[in-house]
C-alpha cells in the first residue's frame, strides 16, 4: 500500500475519522470495508463523500479512515470533515468561496446523480 499524501483528522459529535488519501481510483475504505457496506443509507454515503464531488476529485484520490465512537451520522460527518480538510491542505486553491458556502448552508439540498 503507497505512502499517504496526507493524513487529517475529522471530528463531529461524538465520532472521530483519521483520514488518509492516496493517489488513486477513487475507492473509499473505512475501517477496512468499503463505504457502501459501512454506510448503509445513501444519505450518510453522500455527506462522507461530498467534498470529493464537490472538488471533482472522487476519482483522484483513494481514501483510508478509520473511525470511532459516534453514531453513524455523526461518523458520517466526521469522515466527510476529515477529507474536506485533506483536500484543502493538499490544494489550497480548491477552499474557494463557493464550495465553501455550498457546504454550510443549510438550505442547500444535492442529490448523488
Amino acid at each position: 500500500m503507497p505512502k499517504p499524501l496526507i493524513q487529517t483528522t475529522g471530528r463531529r459529535k461524538e465520532a472521530v475519522a483519521r483520514v488518509r488519501l492516496r493517489p488513486g481510483s477513487g475507492k473509499v475504505t473505512i475501517n477496512g470495508r468499503e463505504v457502501e457496506r459501512y454506510f448503509a443509507i445513501a444519505t450518510h454515503r453522500m455527506a462522507a463523500t461530498e467534498p470529493l464531488r464537490l472538488t471533482q476529485t472522487a476519482d483522484v484520490y483513494d481514501v483510508d479512515a478509520t473511525i470511532d465512537g459516534g453514531g453513524i451520522a455523526g461518523q458520517a460527518g466526521a469522515l466527510g470533515l476529515g477529507i474536506a480538510r485533506a483536500l484543502a491542505a493538499l490544494d489550497p486553491e480548491q477552499r474557494s468561496e463557493e464550495h465553501t458556502s455550498e457546504l454550510q448552508s443549510p438550505y442547500v439540498i444535492s442529490y448523488a446523480v
